[in-house]
């Protein structure tokens, strides 16, 4: 591979209007960790593939001296190990690249396979789905990572056991599942979001395993705004809700739909937990209601 920006083009134009993400299986995202690099696909929706940014020769060539380096010492030290290249399965072959453009672009130069990551990120019609799925006309919305899984003075649920143990890495955070049983008592619809490429599937078990059911998961929120129909995402929600509690360490947020009016309400942590002070707010939100 001697032009990756060529190669670029030329895959964008070949895929253009006939490609689209489908689901993986989750022994496909357990076991399928290597893939040669021509089956990898850049993303027209990544700079990468923009042709007035493009790869940046720096980085592919830094990526090629570690994976150089890699070959040569079999025992890795941490500064060199390379996080896999994080896909999509893709209609009609192959893998859409979510992130590791320049990764995937060094393997190219080198002619070697590709460690990959498979995720099913939520796509648009997926929160179609979950809105018309949904049951309550007010929802909760809480961040994954600075939430959910976020260490608090309280620490965390009991790790799940063998074998449970070996899918999910992720603790959840001390009162998670007793607040989502009584939000789903009082008439709220749950939702949870990330940046990060998780598979909406995979988070679902996860928080279903803690008795912790959630209405919406939306991952990789960064993609997911790049792509077409966000505005439409957007409309359906604020038609389904009336309002939305925005939930994080330190306050609860009233957002009404179809309005710039909120309420904002500080927790007093030094005096109780942080899922019994969440409990209290919204109990005095539902009781002005």
């Amino acid at each position: 591979m001697n032009n990756i920006v060529d190669h670029v083009a030329e895959e964008i134009k070949k895929y253009n209007g006939v490609a689209f993400p489908v689901k993986s299986s989750l022994l496909r995202r357990v076991f399928v960790k290597k893939q040669k690099w021509q089956n990898l696909h850049p993303n027209p929706d990544d700079e990468f593939s923009d042709p007035k940014i493009g790869p940046s020769q720096r980085i592919i060539r830094e990526y090629e001296e570690k994976f150089r380096r890699n070959q040569i010492n079999q025992g890795l030290r941490r500064e060199d190990q390379i996080e896999p290249i994080i896909v999509e399965r893709m209609h009609p072959d192959g893998y859409m690249i979510i992130n590791g453009h320049h990764r995937w672009a060094a393997c190219a130069m080198m002619d070697m396979k590709c460690n990959v990551s498979i995720v099913n990120l939520t796509q648009k019609n997926d929160i179609i789905n979950m809105i018309e799925n949904s049951t309550h006309d007010k929802r909760v919305s809480l961040d994954l990572d600075e939430v959910v899984f976020c260490p608090s003075k309280e620490g965390y649920e009991k790790s799940l056991g063998f074998p449970h143990s070996m899918f999910f890495k992720q603790n959840i955070r001390t009162g998670i599942p007793a607040l989502f049983h009584y939000l789903k008592l009082h008439g709220y619809d749950i939702w949870v979001y990330s940046s990060n490429y998780y598979s909406y599937d995979t988070v679902s078990r996860l928080l279903r395993l803690y008795h912790a059911d959630v209405d919406g998961v939306v991952t990789g929120t960064k993609m997911l705004n790049k792509r077409e129909g966000s505005s439409n995402i957007r409309k359906a929600v604020a038609e389904k809700y009336k309002f939305t509690l925005n939930i994080n360490d330190s306050s609860v947020i009233k957002i009404y739909s179809n309005s710039d009016n909120f309420e904002e309400r500080e927790m007093n942590l030094e005096e109780s937990i942080w899922a019994k002070e969440v409990m209290e707010i919204v109990k005095e939100l539902d009781e002005n209601e």
